[in-house]
C-alpha cells in the first residue's frame, strides 16, 4: 500500500514537470506564420513564436516547476494550498493558448507591427493574406490539461500523499549513539546535579575558614599603662628597660 501511495505521488509530480516542461517548450516555438503583401518593400513570412504570442505562458509553466518543488516537500495543510494554486495554473495556461488560437491575428500584430511598420486592427487584417497555426499551441494546452490534473489528484489522494522523505535530513549523535536530543537532556540533568554539589563544597570552605580563624593565636594583650610609663623612663634614663 505504501508503495502504491508514493506511486501516486511521483506521478503527480511527474504530470507537473511534463505540463509545465511542454508549456515552456512551446513558447519558444513558432506558433503561426503569416503572409503579408507588399507594403514598403516589406513582403513575405512573418513568424510569430509563442512567448509572443502568449506572453504570460512561459511565467505560469516556470511557476509549475516551482510549484512540483515544493508541492515535494510539503506538508498536508499546505500541499491543499500548492495543489488549488497547481489546478489555477494549468487553467491559466489553457486560456492562454486557447485565447492566441481564437484569434491569431490579434496575438501576432505586435510582431507584424515590427516587421511592416503598419499599425490598426483594420490595417493589418487588409495587410494579411494568410495565417498558418501550428501545432506547438495544441501542445501548451495540453500541458496546462497535464497542469491541473496533477493539481487535482494532489487533492484527491491528499491523504494517501506520503509526508516528505527523512532520509536526507541531518541527524547529530553523540559518541554513544544518543541521538542530539538525548544528549541535551543529559546535559541539562547533569548541571542540576552539580548545582547541590557546588553549593555543598562552598558550605564546606565556608566552616574550614572559620574553624582556621578560630583556631589562630590571640594578639598579645596590651601593656599595662603603667609598665608603658615606666619602660618610657628607663630609656630616657638611659637604661635597657630589657635587661
Amino acid at each position: 500500500m505504501r508503495t502504491d501511495n508514493r506511486r501516486v505521488k511521483y506521478l503527480t509530480l511527474l504530470a507537473l514537470v511534463v505540463g509545465s516542461g511542454l508549456g515552456l517548450l512551446s513558447a519558444t516555438q513558432t506558433w503561426f506564420t503569416i503572409q503579408v503583401r507588399d507594403v514598403a518593400d516589406h513582403a513575405g513570412t512573418v513568424t510569430v513564436a509563442g512567448s509572443a504570442a502568449a506572453p504570460a505562458l512561459t511565467a505560469l509553466s516556470l511557476a509549475g516547476l516551482a510549484l512540483t518543488a515544493a508541492l515535494a516537500i510539503a506538508g498536508p495543510v499546505f500541499r491543499i494550498v500548492l495543489a488549488l494554486l497547481g489546478i489555477l495554473l494549468g487553467v491559466s495556461i489553457v486560456y492562454s493558448a486557447l485565447a492566441v488560437l481564437g484569434d491569431p491575428l490579434q496575438a501576432a500584430s505586435a510582431a507584424i507591427t515590427s516587421a511592416t511598420g503598419v499599425a490598426g486592427e483594420a490595417s493589418l487584417r487588409k495587410l494579411v493574406q494568410s495565417t498558418t497555426t501550428e501545432f506547438w499551441p495544441w501542445i501548451a494546452v495540453v500541458g496546462g490539461v497535464l497542469v491541473a490534473v496533477a493539481g487535482a489528484l494532489a487533492i484527491v489522494f491528499l491523504r494517501a500523499w506520503p509526508g516528505p522523505s527523512r532520509k536526507y535530513q541531518a541527524r547529530f549523535a553523540g559518541e554513544d549513539g544518543r541521538s542530539a536530543e538525548e544528549a541535551l537532556a543529559g546535559l541539562d540533568g547533569a548541571a542540576e546535579a552539580e548545582q547541590p554539589e557546588e553549593a555543598a563544597e562552598a558550605g564546606d570552605e565556608r566552616e574550614a575558614r572559620e574553624a582556621a580563624e578560630s583556631d589562630a593565636p590571640a594578639e598579645p594583650a596590651a601593656l599595662d599603662r603603667d609598665t608603658a610609663i615606666d619602660s618610657w623612663d628607663e630609656l630616657s634614663r638611659g637604661d635597657d628597660p630589657t635587661r
